[in-house]
Parts: structure tokens; C-alpha cells; sequence
């Protein structure tokens, strides 16, 4: 998706292109060149819906999900798949086939391992160069770059090596401030000091700051796949997630802004929740914090001169659909819903409220006091990083109505916030102050879905004036590259903006009954902990 925005911060047109993925049990599979024609192709109807020519675009900034490129000496895409197929030359942040190379890093205990909470999760990028290796040596021997597809995606447009601080990255930079040569020899314990010898080409000797102007701008080839002028500056990209969070960390509204407290100090209250497909939760801090089962911290990835604190749920988004999709009321609610030309989610939010009604219930969320959903049907990446843990839905019967499924869903909401209450509890707990959650993406857009959240976790949320907040987050890279900015910071305090607040319900009993379901959702994690335990002594 493409947006075009102006110098405060408002969208004048987006538009967005489909992308072909394959997915093949836990490989899930993207083209780079397939991406960029998309990429092309939004650019130029971007721009055309909002009326501006390429020589009003002042600077670009892309961003991307941390997907991992292979790509050829020639600059031609490497397959990264079982079947040799060279348009899939991306191995897509989801993609959980590096499970087991996961699991041997992390049993060589290096120093090195503390940046990413104490152990490397399958969707990282470490575990998945090492998979590649041991499992497609040609393809391996024939990659002359391994790229993040944010960092691929600026290297195609300018032809600048450049790379930001991202996953394959970021930790390297983390490390190296604090312990000489433990980088290098993290890469040698785990069977992969072949990308790091010599001149680091292969997986990227020099990094910048977010927004830093790369090359001259826009390569001339580039600029006209893209319908922009050449030269037109560029700035380092981000991960999509962090995108959104310089999107929407300074979307505060004055009067929530703490007087007692510096700029500095206020921003280390706040956690961003950028809700899509999955959640990332992202938090920053002044000083180091190393907390278990959480990525990070890593210096400057996000906002320069500060330590990000990254966590997240793997399927959120994915979650809803799945659970949703799957039932057999689907097909009648989905018809229902495109007669009253609302989502299939708007309806089931109004059969909520009126089934509360019906049912004299004290409050929405007491519906669900029979129904509990851990969320972890991918996995749980923070703050238990246990990529074997499953989903667990507890209260099912045999009804099959329209009515059940709602309260299915709203128990899946629920369980995904009683998620987020767990990482922001053990972030606390572990030296952050988070008091407020920004939230941006397209769950953002779903009332009940952030009603529950302030709720259960007990923080205001703030929703942004701008919902599409990773596309923010890019313009104000090519806003900072075209110098229109001193920095990041100052970009996100000028384009930055508040929507509405959302603050948890002043009601005890909603406390107290959300207070007994957060019990019983940290149970049932411990219960499945229990059971693989006996059915492992069962198999032996």
C-alpha cells in the first residue's frame, strides 16, 4: 500500500496493489519481483488520486515487513523454496520452517542471545540463514546479498547498499556498543561465519539511522517505474511495524501530555500496538532493558538515541479470520453483513450489544463467562517466546448459531488483550512505565476490539487523527531524507497527531470479572505446559 501525504501529516490518497504469497505448511513464500511492480503500480495511482505531479514529491520512504531476501550477484532473485521456483525468493516473516535451527542456536547460551529476550524465535532472520544453508545449498552458494525486504526495497529503488538497523541488523549494532567481538563469534557457534567474513557484502556492512538520505535519491531506471523524478530522496526504510510506531508515538493530545515530565520521560510511558495481521508492541526507553522472552533491546532502530523494546503476538488479525472463517455460521453472518454494507465484524459487535441487552447483562464483556480463547494458534513470540504453543478454545457446545459465533469472537478478542495485559505487565515488571497504548492498523478501526483492550489492560488508548499510520511512518522517512526535518523526532511531533481516546470503564465489576478471566487465560498456558509434559513421558 501507497500513501501521499502532506507537510502536517494528512493522507491526500493511498492505494494499494495485491501481492502473490505461497504458503506450504510452515513455509510461506513472497516475489521481490512481483512486490515491486506493486509496489510501481500503487505509486503512480497513489498519485494520481490525490492530483500531485512527480515533481511535488519531495521525498519517499518505504517500509516493509521484516521478510527476508535472497538475492542473486546480478541483482536477480534467488528461490528460497523447496521447489526451486526463483519468483519465490522471499521467505515471509511468518514463515516458521527454521524451528529447529531456533532451537540450536539457542542451546549455545551466547552472550549474544540477550538481545533477542534470551533466544531466537523462528520468524527471525538468523534462524532462517541457517535453514537455507543446511537445506538449499545451491541457492545458498548463488546469494550475494541477504536482505531485509524494507532495506531490499531501498536498494532497489537508489542502488545504495545502505541498511537500516533491522532484524538482521539491529542486534549486531545492539551488541557491538557494549561487547567487542561477541557478534562475530555468535556468528561462528552457530555455523554461519561464512556471511560474516570479508567485507560483511552478504548481509551488510553499513547501517544508518531511520530516514538518513540514501545514494542520489532515486536511481533514473527507478524513477521511471515509479512515474517519480530522479534524484528524488530516499530515506532509510524501517520495518513495517516500527514505521507505524514513529507514525504514532507522538499522537498524544495536549491535555494528556504530563507536565511534570520531559519529552524524553513522557515517551517512555507509552507502548504502540500496531494491530494488522499480527500485533507488534513496541516501547522505548533511555536506559537498557534486557527482559526475558522479548526482542530487544536494540539501540536506535526506531527512534534514533533511544532503546526499543519490541514485542508482539503472531496472529491477531490472522486469529479473528481463522476463528470467524471457520465457522459454519460464516457464510450467513458474511451475506448479512455485505446486505447492510458493513463487515462481517460490525455485525457481530451489534448482535453483542443486543444479545447484552436481551440477556440483562451488567456489562458486554460478561458474555463471554463461559467461553476462554488462548490466543497462541501461531505460536507465542512475547512474552513466553514459545513457538510450540497452541490455541486453546475452552466452553465450545454443539450450537452452531450466528449468535454463538459472536460469542466465540468476542472470548478471541479478549484473549488476544489479556495477551497484550501479560507483555505489558512483564514489561513493567522488568523497568518500563507503561501507562498509555497507542494503537494504529486495521483492528484499530474495530470499536469493541479496543474498548476490550483499554479494559483489561487498564490504560487510556489513543487512536491517531491518521489510522493509516505506517504510511505515515514511511513519509516521515522521506520527509526527514529530503531534509525537511532535523531528524525523526522532530518529524513525528510535526506530523504526529491525536484522534479519540479511549479510556477503560470506571465500573468495578468490569475489573473484577476481567481480573478473573486474565487468571484463567495464564492457566491455560500452564495447563498445556502440564499436558505436553505427560504426553512426552507417554511417548518415551
Amino acid at each position: 500500500m501507497e500513501g501521499l501525504f502532506d507537510d502536517k501529516g494528512k493522507l491526500l490518497g493511498s492505494a494499494s496493489n495485491p501481492i502473490q504469497i505461497w504458503k506450504e505448511k510452515d513455509c510461506v513464500e513472497q516475489s521481490s519481483t512481483d512486490i515491486w511492480h506493486a509496489v510501481c503500480t500503487a505509486v503512480k495511482s497513489a498519485c494520481l488520486l490525490a492530483n500531485v505531479g512527480a515533481e511535488d514529491v519531495l521525498g519517499l520512504g518505504f517500509t516493509a515487513t521484516c521478510s527476508l531476501v535472497a538475492v542473486g550477484a546480478d541483482g536477480s532473485p534467488v528461490s528460497v523454496s523447496w521447489n526451486g521456483d526463483s519468483r519465490r525468493d522471499i521467505i515471509v516473516w511468518m514463515d516458521h520452517r527454521a524451528a529447529d535451527q531456533a532451537g540450536r542456536i539457542n542451546s549455545q547460551n551466547s552472550v549474544a542471545l540477550q538481545f533477542y529476550g534470551g533466544g531466537v524465535y523462528p520468524e527471525m532472520q538468523v534462524p532462517k540463514l541457517l535453514w537455507v544453508k543446511e537445506n538449499l545449498q545451491e541457492s545458498w552458494s548463488m546469494v550475494s546479498r541477504w536482505m531485509d525486504l524494507g532495506n531490499w526495497l531501498t536498494y532497489r529503488a537508489t542502488g545504495d547498499d545502505t541498511r537500516s538497523l533491522s532484524h538482521m541488523e539491529q542486534w549486531r549494532e545492539s551488541v557491538s556498543r557494549d561487547m567487542d567481538g561477541a557478534d562475530e563469534d555468535f556468528w561462528v557457534e552457530i555455523g554461519l561465519e561464512d556471511l560474516y567474513n570479508g567485507s560483511n557484502k552478504k548481509i551488510g556492512h553499513d547501517v544508518a539511522f531511520p530516514g538518513h538520505p540514501l545514494g542520489s535519491g532515486l536511481t533514473p531506471a527507478s524513477a521511471k517505474e515509479l512515474g517519480l523524478l530522479p534524484g528524488t530522496p530516499v530515506g532509510i526504510s524501517l520495518i513495517d511495524a516500527y514505521a507505524g510506531g514513529i507514525g504514532v508515538m507522538e499522537s498524544v493530545p495536549d491535555e494528556d501530555f504530563k507536565s511534570d515530565m520531559s519529552d524524553e520521560e513522557a515517551i517512555c510511558h507509552r507502548m504502540v500496538l500496531v494491530c494488522g495481521t499480527s500485533t507488534c508492541h513496541m516501547a522505548v526507553s533511555k536506559n537498557k532493558l534486557f527482559i526475558p522472552g522479548v526482542w530487544g533491546p536494540f539501540w536506535s532502530v526506531m527512534i534514533p538515541e533511544f532503546w526499543l523494546t519490541e514485542c508482539g503476538q503472531s496472529a491477531t488479525g490472522a486469529l479473528l479470520d481463522y476463528v470467524v472463517q471457520n465457522h459454519v455460521a460464516a457464510p450467513l453472518l458474511a451475506n448479512q453483513a455485505a446486505s447492510q454494507s458493513v463487515s462481517i465484524y460490525e455485525l457481530m459487535n451489534k448482535i453483542l450489544l443486543s444479545m447484552s441487552h436481551e440477556q440483562n447483562m451488567p456489562f458486554l464483556s460478561a458474555l463471554s463467562q463461559d467461553t476462554h480463547v488462548l490466543p497462541d494458534f501461531h505460536g507465542n513470540r512475547s512474552p513466553v517466546a514459545d513457538p510450540k504453543s497452541k490455541g486453546v478454545i475452552c466452553g465450545l457446545t454443539l450450537d452452531t448459531s450466528e449468535k454463538q459465533l459472536a460469542l466465540i469472537y468476542l472470548a478471541t478478542i479478549q484473549g488476544i488483550a489479556y495477551g497484550t495485559r501479560h507483555i505489558v505487565d512483564h514489561c513493567n515488571a522488568h523497568g518500563h512505565k507503561i501507562d498509555t497504548l497507542l494503537a494504529c492498523g486495521g483492528l484499530a478501526k474495530n470499536s469493541l476490539y479496543i474498548q476490550e483492550h483499554a479494559d483489561i489492560t487498564g490504560c487510556k488508548i489513543i487512536l491517531p487523527r491518521e489510522n493509516e499510520s505506517v504510511l505515515l511512518g514511511a513519509a516521515i522517512l522521506g520527509a526527514v531524507a529530503a531534509k525537511k526535518f532535523s531528524g525523526v523526532h522532530d518529524a513525528m511531533k510535526a506530523l504526529n497527531a491525536a484522534g479519540k481516546v479511549v479510556r477503560p470503564s470506571s465500573d468495578p465489576r468490569v475489573k473484577k470479572y476481567h481480573e478473573a478471566k486474565y487468571q484463567i487465560f495464564r492457566s491455560l498456558y500452564d495447563q498445556q505446559l502440564s499436558h505436553r509434559s505427560t504426553m512426552v513421558q507417554a511417548l518415551q
